[in-house]
């Protein structure tokens, strides 16, 4: 009878180090995995100002592109972008979920105002969260 009690007890206590040794090594894991999953930095140069030169500035550029002429939005320029139009400022560093640029590329203003209109090529999901990503993560002239 005590044979099997201790043969018990060694068990247990083997039993009670792999599982710390288990909970150690999942926490390793976590913390690598973790590391693996952070956001990308989206950078105006490289990645806004060439969605906004095939995209937008058909219609955004001064003096005659129809959207600059209707409301003062240029996106020429990082500066020109950022001074934003008639109405006021487009982007909120920071806070996509109030800028006007994202209300209107992401369709949240309705799709009649969805930019780009018409026949210009619309914004792919991965451009649009560009933009998301962008403005949320500062609005950067990066």
């Amino acid at each position: 009878m005590i044979p099997v009690l201790i043969m018990q007890k060694v068990l247990l206590m083997g039993l009670m180090k792999l599982t710390n040794k288990l909970t150690h090594l999942f926490i390793a894991l976590l913390f690598i995995l973790s590391g693996c999953a952070t956001e990308r930095v989206i950078r105006f140069n490289s990645d806004i100002s060439p969605i906004l030169k095939n995209k937008c500035q058909k219609c955004h550029l001064p003096p005659d592109g129809e959207g600059y002429v209707e409301t003062g939005l240029n996106m020429e320029s990082y500066d020109t972008l950022m001074d934003g139009d008639i109405y006021g400022n487009v982007i909120i560093p920071g806070d996509s979920k109030r800028s006007v640029l994202n209300k209107l590329v992401e369709g949240r203003a309705g799709e009649a105002m969805r930019m780009p209109h018409g026949d210009a090529k619309k914004l792919t999901a991965k451009e649009i969260e560009y933009f998301k990503l962008w403005v949320d993560q500062g609005a950067l002239n990066n």
